[in-house]
């Protein structure tokens, strides 16, 4: 019995080790994994949100409001109803969420105060790496009545500006008080932003 003294001694030894090992390497799987189910809620601002059709009928029936600041769309005076916002290009973020309003005066001057008056539905979206692609999911995702917007009051448009050097992509969805034929818009360069869009009621 005592030459076995030795083996059953070190056989507990192992067994001690053993566990220690187990537990060591169960505890490094639990955190690599906490770790990576916290990076996956703590993505990019844009790509928060996996909701991306809009249906006008949530948005209201409502003209242009009333109020110092004036949104015009052709000449025709709308109201923002919806915004639709996009990271462009590989490693590109949204700004956090109380920047929007100021990024989007980028786009014309006076969007920001307009954005405050109107309150639209704000709906930042996934990395976008097609310009085109990108205004031909919103045209599709953006549900208008009749065609696509057009002989009614709704209307949308869709392009790109930079904020700070950094492609975004946007997309708004307007609303006049009386139908119209403009339907859909993409905007090919930024400089046509301020083709068919305007802020009046600025000093």
């Amino acid at each position: 019995m005592e030459s076995l003294k030795p083996i059953a001694e070190e056989l507990l030894k192992w067994f001690n080790l053993h566990n220690v090992v187990v537990v060591i390497v169960a505890l490094v799987v639990v955190w690599v994994l906490r770790a990576v189910l916290s990076k996956k809620k703590k993505s990019p601002h844009g790509e928060r949100s996996t909701e991306l059709e809009i249906d006008y009928r949530s948005l209201g029936d409502e003209g242009p409001p009333p109020g110092p600041f004036k949104l015009e769309f052709m000449s025709i005076p709308v109201r923002l109803a919806a915004v639709v916002v996009a990271p462009s290009g590989r490693g590109s973020d949204l700004p956090p969420d109380d920047v929007v309003p100021m990024m989007l005066s980028k786009i014309i001057p006076g969007l920001d105060h307009v954005v405050k008056l109107h309150k639209p539905l704000i709906r930042p979206w996934p990395r976008q790496l097609s310009e085109s692609g990108f205004a031909q999911t919103f045209f599709a995702k953006v549900n208008l009545p009749g065609d696509f917007g057009e002989e009614t009051p709704w209307c949308s448009v869709a392009g790109k500006f930079k904020h700070r050097g950094v492609s975004i992509m946007v997309g708004l969805v307007l609303c006049a008080a009386d139908a119209n034929d403009y339907g859909q818009k993409r905007i090919e360069k930024p400089e046509q932003w301020r083709e068919c869009l305007r802020v009046s009621g600025q000093n």
